[in-house]
């Protein structure tokens, strides 16, 4: 069986079909500033032990000393393990005064002397500026490729290469993997994406998937094309109620277990307020329940809660408020799986659509996003409700274009009819998949206690 190496980041792990490959050589390639060198010390400090330590190497880019330095604020560091598990050396010296012979020289003694777990070398691209030619440059990496293959020694090497210039480099034609770091400004925010290019003898995730870094190291959130068939669900045949028991009555008795549902309507017609229906009544069944919210902050989220006769400290209904300007969606698509998953969650509320799709420059991203949790929440037996701003007062003719129709099981519209110089609110049951529900358009108000349904709307 194949032996792997991990950073701590099990998502990529993933992508990288269960870790780099060990032993083989491993290029990290990317931008000054991409989080290489952060990678890379991960990497070590996952992997080095005292009988068998990473062994560090700086080269000409930057000083020893300001490595070590910085990595000390990083949570994966551990001070007492340098010098021990993880070996820091700078070999600069070495081949500013000997040339790349003396550099491969002085690599072979490191690591034939003792085993070692791996060996990083920060930047190899570096080294090149010592070659008299590239011809000079590419012996030099060949023969030092063939000594590590002999000592069944793993390598990362570190090369400030963007993806174009990757095609034509030494490195990538000689390295086992290569993974290439990019980061490109939007705006006010910094996107970062990496790629794995190649990996030989395994087997690994395609395209482009988003990365972070903080103080805790980079982490990796797998693209999410790479989704499963919807499985059956379970065999539940209890229906979830909405907690509105009228519109339970025009869903044929609520909705299907697992199922997903798109509250659509303009502002102000009352989705938040059928969406924490929705939330509470799970909570009074006993399940547990997820209300997340991009357009409201806690304060004005618990004011909303408790003006209708909630309790938001309800510990069977977790109250998530983020803003949409701070999200970066695949972090916020994967720390709402890990959520849901930890809590048990059985009910998910999302308000809104809208404001995730704001979020997400790319809107065909955005539709994958949305079928992915959609499928993963029905996957896991979630029932979920989203709800949707649409512009129309009166209705709205364009749901099916922007695609949510297709994607939900059940859609419901909230909307305004005219009563003489009055608006009213009203809701409409457009679809109910693998349900007969009344097609019929009901007035509403909002309450004290919530929403309130009427009587049929004549004539609409």
């Amino acid at each position: 069986m194949t032996e792997r190496l991990t950073n701590g980041c099990a998502r990529l792990d993933t992508i990288l079909g269960g870790g780099l490959v060990n032993p083989s050589i491993t290029l990290l390639a990317g931008a000054p500033g991409s989080g290489k060198t952060l990678l890379a010390q991960q990497y070590a400090f996952a992997n080095g032990r005292p009988d068998a330590p990473v062994v560090y190497l700086s080269t000409l880019t930057e000083p020893l000393s300001k490595i070590t330095q910085f990595v000390q604020g990083l949570a994966f560091c551990d001070p007492d393990r340098i010098g021990t598990a993880v070996v820091f050396e700078d070999i600069g010296d070495v081949v500013i005064n000997g040339g790349l012979g003396a550099g491969l020289e002085r690599i072979t003694e490191i690591i034939t002397r003792a085993p070692c777990a791996m060996l990083v070398i920060d930047s190899v691209k570096a080294l090149r500026v010592a070659a008299h030619d590239a011809t000079e440059y590419a012996r030099f990496l060949y023969e030092l490729a063939g000594r590590l293959s002999a000592l069944a020694t793993c390598a990362l090497w570190l090369a400030e290469y963007d993806e174009p210039e990757l095609a034509t480099s030494p490195e990538y034609a000689i390295a086992d993997t290569t993974v290439v770091l990019s980061t490109q400004a939007s705006g006010q925010r910094t996107n970062r994406a990496l790629q794995v290019l190649k990996h030989r003898g395994s087997a690994c995730l395609s395209g482009w998937h988003a990365y972070r870094i903080t103080d805790r190291g980079l982490d990796a959130f797998p693209r999410l094309s790479d989704v499963s068939a919807v499985t059956e669900r379970h065999g539940e045949r209890t229906r979830v109620s909405s907690g509105i028991p009228a519109l339970d009555k025009m869903l044929n008795d609520g909705y299907w277990p697992g199922s997903s549902t798109v509250v659509a309507g303009p502002s102000g017609c009352g989705k938040t307020v059928l969406g924490l229906h929705f939330a509470y009544r799970g909570a009074e069944l006993g399940e547990r329940c997820t209300f997340t919210t991009l357009e409201e902050n806690r304060a004005q989220l618990g004011r909303a809660i408790r003006s209708l006769g909630w309790d938001p400290q309800n510990n069977d209904v977790a109250l998530r408020c983020e803003s949409p300007n701070d999200i970066y969606i695949d972090q916020w698509f994967y720390e709402l799986l890990d959520f849901l998953e930890a809590t048990g969650c059985r009910r998910l509320v999302v308000d809104s659509l809208t404001d995730l799709a704001a979020a997400c420059e790319d809107q065909r991203r955005f539709t994958e996003f949305a079928h992915s949790l959609l499928s993963r929440c029905s996957q896991a037996g979630i029932s979920t409700l989203l709800t949707l701003d649409v512009p129309d007062l009166f209705g709205q003719r364009q749901l099916t274009q922007q695609g949510f129709s297709r994607l939900s099981d059940n859609l419901v519209l909230l909307h305004y009819v005219r009563n003489g110089p009055k608006l009213d609110r009203a809701m409409t049951v457009l679809k109910s998949r693998a349900n007969e529900n009344l097609p019929e358009t009901r007035r509403f108000v909002i309450t004290g206690e919530g929403i309130e349904v009427g009587e049929p709307v004549k004539g609409f």
